[in-house]
């Protein structure tokens, strides 16, 4: 009962967010009620359509004066609704993240998001290096290296915030950038994308998600299930299949921490720009979207990163948005790069 009350509530809530971030619908409920003012004379619909027209000319004021701030460099409105906003440059990578409508930011300020920045990029760096250096004896490749890596740093993760009761988890989402490749590692739902010469959307991952018909027999298999609450959600909980972390799914084996790794030719696509987000930027853009809306603004300080966040939030994205965008230029593919 409570379950259903608070899928109501959910329902209600994203229902108000839709009227309430879209006042061209509310204009169009207010043409309505005139237009039956009008033929039923009825006090009681006169007055509604002006409040109605009130309510349109206060969320019109709002939006715009958010995207006015946004215009002028300041973040004053936003930064009342945002406990954590994060951005960072350099060369030619820029990221940008908002906690957004969440009471909390977990996509970067939580204990496992925080425990994989501490120790997997210096621990692949180290295994990275050792691998350039013998390269030609190894039986070793960079997709076995991310796997190896992200495999390990799941099951210290696991050890450490089980002692402690701690039952946070995280997606991972690893871009290894080498001479004339591509390796992309995925575990969880952020999702990469490519924008390649010619301006088209190449999915660099896939998501994982419970309804997906092999995770879905996977999740069975090891006697677990999935049920509906909002979303789609392994035993209930976890609205994605995979992860780091989640120490009581994880026992449970209905959890697993596999990434999928994928690998691209550089030379065949001859990449513009890729894209590496967390899922709150999918809940509002699809891959070719989004694509063509950093494509249109890669001239922008942040290549278009804090842009497509803050639309994504004006589209009523009820989640952490964090978007990570890598412009390729002729000398990125001299020297290897990871991108996490």
């Amino acid at each position: 009962m409570i379950g259903d009350t608070m899928t109501l509530l959910s329902l209600l809530g994203r229902i108000m967010r839709y009227f309430l971030l879209r006042p061209e619908t509310l204009f169009l409920l207010c043409i309505s009620l005139a237009l039956w003012s009008y033929f039923f004379h009825t006090d009681e619909v006169k007055t509604i359509v002006k409040s109605s027209r009130d309510a349109v000319k206060m969320v019109k004021g709002k939006v715009a004066e958010m995207m006015q701030n946004d215009r002028l460099g300041g973040l004053s409105v936003l930064d009342a609704e945002f406990s954590k906003t994060w951005e960072f440059k350099n060369n030619n990578v820029a990221v940008y993240s908002i906690q957004g409508r969440r009471d909390h930011m977990e996509d970067r300020f939580e204990a496992a998001a925080d425990y994989v920045k501490a120790h997997l990029p210096d621990s692949l760096k180290q295994q990275l290096q050792a691998f350039e250096r013998e390269k030609r004896e190894s039986v070793l490749s960079y997709a076995s290296i991310l796997e190896q890596r992200i495999l390990a740093v799941d099951r210290e993760m696991l050890d450490k915030l089980s002692a402690n009761h701690d039952e946070a988890g995280t997606t991972c989402l690893v871009a290894l950038l080498s001479d004339r490749e591509l390796t992309v590692a995925n575990v969880g739902d952020s999702r990469g994308v490519l924008c390649d010469k010619d301006g088209n959307a190449v999915a660099l991952s896939h998501d994982h998600k419970p309804y997906q018909l092999k995770e879905r027999k996977r999740i069975k298999r090891a006697g677990g299930f999935i049920s509906f609450n909002g979303s789609w959600r392994v035993q209930g909980i976890l609205a994605m299949s995979r992860s780091l972390g989640d120490y009581p799914l994880k026992n449970l084996n209905v959890v697993i921490p596999d990434p999928d790794i994928m690998t691209f030719d550089l030379d065949k696509l001859q990449p513009e720009f890729m894209i590496l987000a967390s899922d709150g930027l999918w809940d509002a853009f699809s891959n070719e979207e989004a694509v063509r809306f950093v494509r249109e603004r890669l001239d922008e300080p942040h290549y278009g990163a804090k842009s497509i966040v803050l639309q994504s939030f004006y589209r009523g994205c009820p989640d952490n948005i964090t978007v990570m965008v890598v412009k390729f230029k002729s000398g990125a593919r001299g020297s290897n790069k990871a991108g996490e």
